[in-house]
């Protein structure tokens, strides 16, 4: 009988394609006190690992304190999950190593594709010059986060057609 990791594993190309539609990842971090710190973060995907691998990439404050605890130690592991029954439950994990970017010249058209991608239903494809601003505006106090994958994990349980 074959591994039940195996069979719900989710490929390459299935990974990606859940990724475009699910919305939000939650970020764990290790606190200060040893304590894991999870926070949810908007997301979008880009080609910059290795060969032009496909990496998860946010922006959040920069006094933050999933920041705090990124500078004191890169290591975050990442979470997407979908499904409210356990026969549809299907998700991916990335432990990561994540790079802070800084520079506001990097991360301000990272908050604009962001700000893209979770535009409303039917919203123009290119952001309104206001928006644009807005965008500018929050960038100076914004850091990027490139998550630079190390393992991941993934499942769809769908694939095992209610036999458990």
């Amino acid at each position: 009988m074959p591994n039940r990791r195996d069979q719900i594993a989710m490929t390459p190309d299935e990974v990606a394609a859940f990724l475009a539609e699910e919305r939000t990842v939650v970020c764990a971090t290790n606190g200060h006190e040893g304590w894991p710190h999870l926070m949810p973060l908007w997301f979008v995907v880009r080609p910059t690992g290795p060969d032009g691998r496909p990496e998860l990439w946010a922006w959040t404050f920069a006094k933050s304190q999933k920041v705090r605890n990124l500078e004191r130690d890169p290591r975050a592991t990442l979470q997407v999950e979908a499904g409210t029954a356990y026969p549809e439950l299907r998700g991916v994990m990335f432990e990561c190593e994540v790079g802070i970017v800084r520079d506001v010249e990097e991360v301000l058209p990272l908050g604009l594709e962001i700000f893209a991608r979770y535009a409303p239903p039917g919203a123009p494809a290119d952001l309104a010059p206001e928006v644009r601003a807005m965008v500018r505006q929050q960038a100076e106090k914004r850091v990027g986060l490139r998550f630079a994958e190390r393992r991941r994990a993934s499942w769809d349980h769908r694939k095992l057609g209610g036999v458990y």
